[in-house]
């Protein structure tokens, strides 16, 4: 027979576990659907002169294991966690965590017109924002690819990649 405060405890644990799973849902999360007449996310604008500093960030935590829900060099970094951290130390407006959350805050560019510090997305799982990277020029991008790796600089042609490849986009005014 079990005690009557064992129910309520395993109620509340399954909740904080729903919750922080919730919450470490990161790369793989679907783009939110909006009604019609819900208004649209602002794009985030930031300073273009910030690019070397977003750049210089993303560089320094290269070879930082992957992490699922991961959002810091000591914890590892999943694909948006990685996006979430560099942008942090570079701005104070408020940043969204997953991969289509990225993609509402964003504008659509031109895969040629793609910046040091803008935005590749692929679908690696189903979904046109399913995995991200920051662009760091000569055609190659930063990302956390998955479980047993390490944030990594990969060229846009990789075999990989290239097929996976949905769009390019910016927070840069």
């Amino acid at each position: 027979m079990t005690e009557p405060t064992a129910a309520p405890s395993r109620r509340l644990l399954l909740s904080a576990a729903l919750a922080a799973a919730a919450t470490l849902a990161g790369c793989g999360s679907a783009p939110a659907r909006r009604s019609s007449g819900a208004p649209a996310v602002a794009p985030l604008a930031i300073d273009g002169t910030l690019r070397d500093a977003l750049y210089a960030r993303t560089m320094l935590v290269v070879n930082t294991p992957y992490t699922y829900g991961g959002n810091t060099p000591e914890g590892g970094f999943d694909c948006s966690g990685l996006v979430q951290y560099a942008l942090q130390g570079i701005t104070e407006k408020r940043l969204p965590r997953s991969t289509s959350q990225w993609a509402t805050v964003s504008n659509p560019i031109d895969r040629g017109e793609l910046r040091r510090g803008d935005f590749v997305f692929f679908n690696t799982s189903g979904g046109r924002f399913s995995h991200m990277g920051i662009y760091v020029g000569a055609d190659r991008f930063v990302h956390a690819p998955s479980s047993g790796g390490i944030v990594r600089v990969v060229g846009m042609d990789n075999v990989y990649f290239r097929k996976r490849f949905t769009e390019a986009r910016t927070v840069f005014a």
